[in-house]
């Protein structure tokens, strides 16, 4: 079949199916919304194709959960949710339908329940639309296959020419768009490939990623998918700065009315600083003064809340994630306990976790050393990091 070229760099969309029930999975929430290692799965799902380049990410949800899903997508940039349907191919019509077809010329359509997606698979997707209008990623039949006959084997089945069949698919985004007006509303297809070939199109197999793994059980959301344990990492940090008079006090993100503040180049919010440096420690990548420097005027009075988003960046782009994060101020004054709430909702917005993942404890030195004279805050943290995926 002749098909007419693509764009040399193709501007790429993506449809979310994060609209069903998901009861097998025995979570409190519809496991779109579920923690897993530390965030919702559709936040992952979502942040994994915008790693991928992907221009703009429609989630279609269930209705009735506008405001949890909003709060599960925060912050997440070129994302909007469209309610969706009855059934999976309305939703799936409903997402397309708020995506502009003239800017866009592929369409990614994604299950919520696949949080990993490696951008390589992506690629190969994109790829292989060059001579297809779909493409989809499979990977092999293992175990021998048998057709069941009721409780008893029925005929083989050719395990050669069988492939596990997995999200995201991708397609020209015209052609799968007139596949799902084309499809008839009561019949129900296993995934968008089939509406596709229904509607005539030719779909591209290209090789997936066992990191797709689909979340559908209980149990997938408490072991890993291999016999080996989770990799795990920890780090600490360590930063004191002075009090001074004339100075701000910011403590985890929150300013506190103090006779005194801390001096430093930054904000010299200390409890912060100590947590970028637990971060960067676990992830073997320095201390905060080696990517901030004081010499360095673009960090003078700068919010340390950049300093902890770009380790989390950094931890993110090097595989792992935060698992929960320790820390200790250890002052005479201010009191830490008015504020503490505060500084661990703070703290867990910034590091994209959920606030029972962090902890923010305050001591005294009983008088004794610096900061039992006053003369400073200090502050240490520990992070522990997990694995995004797992590795070999």
């Amino acid at each position: 079949m002749s098909l007419p070229p693509l764009p040399p760099d193709p501007r790429v969309a993506a449809v979310i199916v994060a609209a069903g029930k998901g009861e097998r999975a025995g979570q409190s929430l519809p496991k779109q919304f579920a923690q897993y290692r530390g965030q919702a799965v559709v936040r992952q799902a979502a942040a994994a194709l915008l790693k991928a380049e992907v221009g703009s990410v429609c989630v279609v949800i269930p209705a009735g959960r506008e405001e949890l899903a909003e709060k599960s997508l925060s912050g997440l940039e070129r994302t909007h949710i469209t309610v969706g349907g009855s059934t999976r191919q309305q939703s799936v019509l409903n997402g397309l339908r708020s995506i502009d077809t003239d800017y866009f010329d592929i369409v990614l359509i994604h299950d919520a329940a696949r949080p990993d997606c490696p951008c390589e698979v992506v690629t190969r997707l994109i790829d292989a639309l060059k001579d297809a209008e779909g493409a989809i990623p499979v990977l092999p039949v293992i175990d021998s296959m048998i057709i069941a006959d009721g409780d008893y084997m029925g005929a083989d089945a050719k395990r050669e020419s069988m492939r596990r069949v997995q999200t995201p698919q991708a397609f020209r985004f015209k052609a799968i768009l007139a596949a799902h007006d084309q499809w008839q509303s009561d019949l129900q297809a296993g995934d968008d490939a089939q509406v596709l070939r229904a509607a005539g199109g030719e779909v591209a197999l290209v090789p997936g990623d066992e990191r797709l793994h689909k979340l559908t059980f209980a149990k997938d959301f408490t072991i890993e998918h291999s016999a080996e344990p989770l990799p795990l990492r920890v780090g600490t940090g360590y930063d004191v700065h002075r009090l001074a008079p004339d100075e701000e006090m910011w403590l985890c993100g929150v300013q506190i009315d103090h006779p005194a503040g801390l001096s430093g180049h930054s904000d010299a919010d200390v409890g912060l600083h100590a947590v970028v440096d637990a971060i960067l420690g676990a992830i073997a990548q320095g201390d905060i003064g080696q990517h901030f420097p004081p010499s360095d005027q673009q960090w003078k009075g700068a919010p340390s809340s950049r300093f902890v988003e770009h380790a989390v960046k950094l931890a993110d782009e090097a595989g792992w994630r935060i698992g929960n994060v320790d820390l200790t101020l250890i002052c005479e004054a201010p009191k830490i306990g008015p504020h503490r709430d505060a500084m661990r909702s703070n703290l867990a917005g910034m590091l994209g976790i959920p606030i029972s993942s962090v902890s923010v404890k305050a001591t005294t030195t009983e008088r004794l050393g610096f900061t039992g004279r006053a003369e400073g805050i200090a502050a240490q943290a520990i992070a522990s990091l997990v694995a995004i995926t797992q590795r070999s």
